[in-house]
């Protein structure tokens, strides 16, 4: 047992880090203002149907209405299934009416959040489809006899009146028969509770609110590698246990109270391991380096020498900074909780065998991933070409916004630029009013260069317009603000 899970609470937030051999793995923030919506189930009302791009806008009480495409919903995906002619739908959805829907990705951005009728619940063992009798199991379990007998026992267990089907979780490996029954009970009876709430009221409404981050650390994140669960919090730790005792029982012992003084991330640095996953650039011990952009369409994330000149040649430093970026790329996407598509430019390997072996080295540390990922190789150009599911925020959009002065461009506009700009504007203005004077406000990067290097141009103007110009720093302002007074 190599794991250990920290939980840290505070009353605005709960912070979760995975640590593996002393490295952390993973990081997960709820905060209390701002908790994630996956997983919630909505009565929900239909706002907008658009036939042009076979989606509608369902109202769930959100800030933003939610999306619904006709993919995700049941009817249109058993028509598929059946291979028959797929019903519109518009001849599905009517703007007023109430309809049942998961939230399946949060709203990120200006998006709002993605939905689902296909209803779908999370157990320890199991996932209930209420509206789909499949039966699946985890391709994570790899023994054939052992996905036979989770099957069998799932055809036995399942009431005789059952219309739904199971997905097994790989955590069911090893289950047994009771433990697959107590899951199947509390499955149950939770879509008892959520259809019964659904005849109660008005849409919107929320039917079924997901666990908190606390729970579903306990039922997916744990696992026989797990060597501690500490948390901070006696109050939540009481919780916790009390839950555990019922749901997940095997891991109920590894739970721990951590009464230190030091704060719990502290201990293990993670919070600068946090400010180091909101940094671009990401330094390999070797020397390399990595450099991550994350865009609303993709992430990018460029590997560099840096100061690694070791090696017998410079093709070996290149194989040998590539394999090191292999390992560091897998570990960050899951660490900044990155998703959608990711671009990885390597460093170009003019050997195949070096591609190859670099390739797989990717794929072997995203082995570890529990969210999915898909990976395509090199492309023409030399770029892997690669996906990882998103259904939450990453760590930078829950822990930072735009720059304010840049409005996340990454530059701003020079003083000169900006001094340009500003004459421009005087000449506008002049043509338009007549004032006494015309008075500049602006940065004191701007006014020193006005007062400088560009005090002729300043000149000139004033003489063009045949009107004074005097100049005031605003110490507020930020180096592309600027204002003309007439005076």
């Amino acid at each position: 047992m190599t794991q250990d899970i920290l939980i840290n609470i505070s009353p605005f937030e709960t912070r979760v880090a995975v640590v593996d051999h002393g490295a952390v793995q993973e990081l997960h923030v709820e905060r209390s203002a701002h908790k994630g919506y996956v997983g919630n189930v909505y009565l929900g009302k239909v706002a907008r149907v658009l036939p042009g791009m076979q989606s509608a806008f369902i109202a769930i009480g959100l800030e933003r209405a939610a999306f619904l495409h006709i993919a995700d919903i049941r009817e249109n995906r058993l028509e598929r299934a059946a291979g028959t002619p797929p019903t519109p739908i518009e001849k599905l959805l009517f703007e007023g009416q109430s309809i049942k829907v998961q939230v399946i990705k949060d709203p990120i951005g200006t998006k709002g959040a993605r939905l689902s009728t296909q209803i779908s619940l999370a157990g320890r063992l199991l996932v209930y489809l209420p509206h789909d009798p499949h039966i699946g199991i985890s391709q994570r379990i790899e023994t054939e006899t052992e996905r036979q007998r989770l099957r069998d026992a799932l055809q036995t267990l399942r009431p005789a009146a059952e219309t739904g089907g199971y997905i097994v979780r790989t955590q069911a490996e090893g289950a047994t028969e009771d433990e697959l029954r107590a899951d199947i009970e509390y499955l149950a009876t939770l879509w008892a509770t959520i259809q019964e709430a659904s005849r109660g009221g008005g849409a919107p409404a929320l039917l079924y609110e997901d666990l908190t981050l606390a729970q579903r650390v306990l039922r997916d994140v744990v696992g026989t590698e797990t060597h501690s669960i500490q948390v901070d919090s006696r109050t939540t730790l009481g919780r916790l246990q009390e839950w555990a005792a019922v749901y997940t029982p095997k891991v109920a012992d590894r739970l721990q109270h951590y009464g230190g003084e030091r704060p719990l991330f502290d201990l293990y640095h993670v919070d600068d391991e946090i400010n180091r996953g909101l940094s671009r650039r990401v330094e390999l011990k070797s020397g390399g380096y990595l450099i991550l952009d994350q865009t609303e369409a993709l992430t990018t994330i460029d590997v560099n020498t840096g100061g690694f000149v070791g090696g017998r040649n410079f093709d070996d430093t290149i194989f040998k900074t590539n394999l090191e970026a292999a390992q560091a790329i897998a570990r960050q996407l899951r660490l900044r909780n990155l998703g959608g598509i990711v671009i990885l430019d390597f460093i170009d390997m003019e050997n195949a065998e070096h591609r190859d072996a670099v390739l797989e080295e990717l794929k072997r540390n995203l082995a570890r991933d529990r969210t999915r990922v898909t990976v395509n190789g090199f492309t023409q150009l030399g770029l892997v070409e690669m996906t990882r599911k998103r259904t939450r925020e990453s760590l930078a959009q829950v822990l930072s916004e735009p720059c304010p002065v840049c409005q996340a461009r990454g530059s701003i506009k020079t003083a000169r630029t900006v001094c340009y700009e500003i004459l421009r504007e005087l000449l506008r203005e002049a043509r338009q009013f007549n004032p006494r004077e015309f008075r500049i406000l602006a940065s004191q990067s701007v006014i020193d260069l006005f007062l400088e290097e560009e005090s002729q141009h300043l000149a000139q103007m004033g003489d063009l317009i045949g009107k004074p110009v005097s100049l005031q720093v605003e110490g507020g302002y930020s180096q592309e603000q600027y204002d003309i007074i007439l005076v």
